[in-house]
């Protein structure tokens, strides 16, 4: 967490600046070395003091925009909210706390998803609270195989 210094100058120059210096020619290349991280841990990484989770957020679907892969972003994202709120995975049984976390992590992921994809990730989180995964499921990356099926790669 910063102090608000992370809005301080050109955040966007500085975040790109320390993605170099950890020798990535992108935001996103930084990430994908770094699957399943939370994003806060990311901004952490590039400036503990002073570049925020929602900057590298930010960055991220700018940069997947540019690319025409913001279904991919909308994965990945997912992916870093069930690794935060579920390090040990799906859980077993959806009691209260467990659910409490299922829907911290997918309220959160809902929230930052760009309005092009709500409806498709609406669709998603439905279908996986429908039918649940394994217990103890929990994808390394946006290219889960589930993650797939629920979310392909379809550009809307």
């Amino acid at each position: 967490m910063t102090d608000g210094r992370s809005w301080e100058g050109n955040w966007k120059v500085r975040l790109y600046e320390r993605v170099r210096e950890r020798g990535y020619d992108s935001l996103t290349a930084f990430a994908e070395a770094r699957p399943a991280v939370p994003l806060y841990l990311l901004a952490e990484e590039l400036g503990k003091d002073d570049i925020a989770a929602v900057q590298v957020l930010s960055g991220l679907l700018a940069e997947a925009e540019h690319r025409k892969q913001v279904t991919r972003f909308v994965r990945d994202v997912l992916v870093r909210m069930l690794s935060q709120s579920l390090p040990d995975g799906w859980p077993t049984v959806l009691d209260h706390a467990n659910r409490f976390k299922v829907a911290k992590a997918m309220g959160r992921w809902f929230a930052y998803t760009p309005e092009t994809h709500k409806e498709r990730a609406d669709r998603a989180g439905d279908a996986l609270l429908a039918t649940p995964p394994p217990p103890g499921w929990l994808p390394r990356g946006p290219d889960d195989e589930l993650l797939l099926t629920l979310l392909p790669d379809e550009e809307v």
